[in-house]
């Protein structure tokens, strides 16, 4: 215990005492880096990916193991299947498979109260057992259960409403005869057309899914999700409201259809069904007692099934005892019950209903993801969101071929198998089975249980999606944009509907990620002292800004959307304005430019007309530079900093650099970064000035009123420290080329440092770099610019101070910096 004792305190003193390391090396350019150690060309870097002429030439080949992968990618039931835990798993899986099963049977009976078009049922049990074993195969979801969605339902409804399809169910609930020959022709041209949207939507979704176009709800963000889920469990429930009151309403469809639908219901109050309301009521307090009783099976938690035991109930009471309350037997009784066998697709209104059909594949699809991604992120495992659309689209393709209607996620049977401890998907193909058989043996006796137990079950099940209305305050704290999401997306699919509220919000979403991505953030940095660590000045009170070097940090990406932000705020930390050049000086850059043109092809003696023109001359800049007016215009330099640095392989072991005020007086001598200065102007390459010089030797003079001024000192170098730049694009390198060429005119010299070597490939091919602009500006490290700064800004008498001088210096002095390099 005693050696344990010791090793803690060991451990403890170690991290109190944290390791101190020194580096001895040269300061590092891009260009001297790149030239010293060899770079791979690689697509990434901007270089052309090379391939042998010798291995241009196809090649085919088998493995095992690929094909194992595509094998399961294709077949995911193949993943859960051959890794599944029977003792631990089977007995969870059946009880919720029985539970869902046994629900599954009453709930299709309801579709035709709301559909008004009645289905066969053998036709509409197929279908639901065809689409649950289609997604048991090629679903990635363990908990999702498949099938007909109220809200899809009703709008197939309006859609054949539109098209003059009325012969189904009168509002108050009679049926027409189906002896008629007449209503039987419009009966059957109703449900071809709704196997042929079914149909159409299906492949809609089998296309986009082969089409890798899955990839897009990567790009939703959680709150979007559960801000969905939420209005359309109001959706769901305001659709129950039918079996709870006992009235029949024409549902409608169109913006604000959910206020509208309500405000229906509340005027038929009168005429609801009292003894519907009480069973809706009793439902609903006994699942909600229900939560508090647990089933403990291998240490974790299953709830008990209370919707099934009260389906057997419910049953076996209504068909002892008469419950005055609406049931689904009379509507039932009347619909001919054969099966009706699939017909070719009607494609004469292909048009009228492919963007109908179009609508219906995007909210199946993402209505299904949704509530995948939620009971995934719960169970802690992923799901495939391409596959996931193709195997909706194979399921809606299997749903045609019975005439029915358009599927998606069964909200209220996911809720029901994951919380009676379902863990795969054999949970769905039991209850698809189960349902199955009992529903053609023992169909009629489900028949009489009234709508309003099933809608407790359905409403009971969906509540717990409206608990993330409790999510709104944290959102408030924690992040502004996801709340302004979430309320966005709430508003616009409850008012909207499920179709076009998502396309608002999905849309918003993309605003509110482009305008926060692309938001610029600058930062001035200042050293920690003795260090070589640099943190924002507003932040941290230890930092200290280097006397005559101003360090920006760059927290977004350069584009043209955030660029004249990063100007703006560059020239406002500067304490300068650009000013449009005259017409003068545009044509003394000119003149410049072509002249050095002319310069470089000295030698060509004819040409031809055949070949092609030259390239317009490049202007490096179009603006300057002046000194802002104030009115108080006090001087902003602070006082001298002692700056202490040692350089590898000099003589001296260090050196003491001041940098003072005193170099106000001094031009920029001119930072060594491929920029030619008057001395080697005549050499060519001239469009780069000299720092403080006029834009040529030729005549051209600025106005007086705003003549390019010198910043006052210490500033004489900018860096930009681009460690946080992902990408520049090119109106932004162009735009950066620019502000450089402007600040080199006026004597600033600007570096760049910490960029990554695929913004330096961007501006490679952006063609950034000229006879001014080099590599030899752009440093590794953000200390390598720092370092090299201070080296080049200093005056001959200040590099080797005396001892006398370096002793007379306090060491407690607050406004010393020193460097470590």
């Amino acid at each position: 215990q005693k050696e344990n004792t010791a090793l803690d305190n060991d451990t403890v003193g170690t991290y109190r005492q944290p390791a101190a390391y020194r580096v001895q090396r040269e300061m590092q350019t891009e260009e001297h880096f790149q030239a010293y150690f060899e770079r791979k060309l690689s697509s990434t870097l901007g270089g052309a990916l090379q391939i042998p002429r010798e291995n241009r030439q196809l090649q085919c080949s088998f493995s095992w193991g690929r094909f194992r992968k595509i094998t399961l990618k294709m077949f995911p039931v193949l993943n859960w299947l051959f890794s599944y835990r029977f003792r631990e798993w089977f007995l969870r899986d059946l009880h919720a498979g029985l539970s869902v099963g046994m629900f599954q049977i009453p709930q299709g009976l309801l579709g035709v109260w709301l559909t008004r078009l009645p289905l066969p049922n053998i036709n509409g049990f197929l279908s639901a057992f065809c689409c649950s074993m289609t997604y048991v195969i090629f679903g990635t979801s363990h908990h999702i259960s498949v099938g007909s969605f109220s809200i899809l339902n009703v709008v197939v409804t309006n859609i054949l409403k539109s098209l003059n399809f009325n012969q189904t169910l009168s509002s108050n609930g009679s049926l027409d005869n189906f002896s008629d020959p007449a209503f039987m022709k419009d009966y059957m041209e109703a449900l071809t057309l709704t196997a042929s949207i079914t149909l159409l939507t299906g492949i809609i979704q089998l296309l986009l899914g082969c089409f890798c176009l899955g990839f897009v709800t990567t790009y939703v963000p959680k709150t979007l999700i559960d801000a969905y889920l939420t209005a359309a469990a109001l959706h769901v429930i305001v659709s129950q409201f039918t079996f709870i009151f006992d009235v029949m309403l024409d549902f409608y469809k169109g913006p604000l259809d959910i206020f509208y639908n309500l405000f229906h219901f509340f005027l038929a109050l009168p005429k609801a069904n009292a003894t519907s309301i009480l069973l809706f009521l009793l439902s609903m307090v006994a699942q909600r007692l229900n939560t508090s009783i647990m089933i403990i099976y291998k240490h974790s938690p299953i709830a008990f099934p209370m919707e099934l035991l009260l389906i057997i109930t419910v049953t076996i009471i209504s068909n002892r005892i008469h419950l005055h309350a609406e049931s689904s037997s009379a509507v039932v009784s009347m619909i001919p019950q054969r099966f009706l066998p699939p017909t070719p697709l009607d494609l004469s209104n292909l048009s009228k209903i492919i963007l109908h059909a179009f609508s219906l594949a995007i909210v199946s699809y993402f209505l299904l993801v949704f509530v995948g991604e939620r009971y995934a992120s719960l169970h802690n495992y992923n799901i495939a969101s391409n596959q996931e659309l193709i195997a909706v689209g194979l399921c809606n393709i299997c749903s045609s071929f019975f005439k029915s209607f358009v599927v998606s996620c069964a909200i209220s049977g996911t809720a029901i198998q994951e919380k009676t401890g379902g863990r795969t998907q054999l949970a769905a193909a039991i209850g698809a089975s189960m349902m199955l058989v009992i529903a053609l043996k023992l169909g009629h006796f489900f028949q009489m249980i009234p709508n309003g137990i099933l809608a407790a079950i359905v409403v009971f099940n969906v509540l717990p999606f409206l608990e993330k209305f409790l999510d709104i305050p944290i959102l408030w704290r924690r992040d502004k944009y996801h709340f302004v999401i979430w309320l966005v997306t709430f508003a616009a699919v409850l008012c909207l509907g499920l179709d076009v509220g998502l396309a608002v919000a999905m849309g918003f979403t993309f605003f509110i990620i482009t305008i926060r991505s692309h938001r610029m953030k600058m930062v001035v940095l200042g050293q920690i002292p003795n260090m070589n660590i640099y943190r924002s000045l507003s932040v941290y009170r230890a930092a200290r800004e280097i006397e005559g070097i101003k360090i920006f940090q760059c927290c977004s990406s350069i584009s043209f959307a955030n660029m004249n932000h990063f100007k703006t705020y560059l020239l406002h930390k500067m304490d300068v304005k650009a000013v449009p050049l005259d017409e003068s000086e545009m044509r003394a850059l000119i003149s410049l430019n072509l002249s050095d043109t002319a310069v470089e092809r000295k030698d060509l003696k004819c040409s031809c007309i055949c070949d092609p023109p030259l390239p317009p001359p490049r202007i490096p800049y179009t603006e300057k530079l002046v000194k802002r007016c104030h009115a108080d215009s006090d001087s902003s330099s602070s006082s001298v900093n002692l700056v202490h640095w040692s350089k590898y392989g000099d003589k001296l072991s260090s050196r003491t650099l001041l940098v003072g005020a005193a170099d106000a007086q001094l031009a920029s001598p001119g930072f060594n970064t491929g920029c030619r200065t008057e001395k080697n102007e005549d050499e060519g390459r001239g469009a780069c000035l000299s720092p403080g010089s006029a834009i040529d030797n030729s005549s051209v003079q600025l106005d007086r009123l705003e003549q390019p001024m010198y910043l006052p000192r210490p500033v004489h170098t900018i860096i930009l420290d681009f460690s946080m730049v992902q990408f520049v694009d090119l109106i932004g390198s162009e735009l950066l080329r620019q502000i450089i060429h402007m600040f080199h005119n006026i004597g600033v010299t600007v570096l760049i440092a910490g960029c990554h070597s695929s913004v330096i490939a961007d501006f490679e091919k952006n063609d950034f770099f000229d006879s001014c602009v080099t590599k030899e500006m752009f440093f590794l490290t953000l200390h390598d610019a720092v370092l090299a700064a201070l080296d080049k800004h200093q005056k001959p008498d200040e590099l080797e101070p005396t001892a006398e001088e370096f002793a007379e210096e306090p060491l407690a002095e607050q406004q010393k910096v020193e460097y470590l390099a």
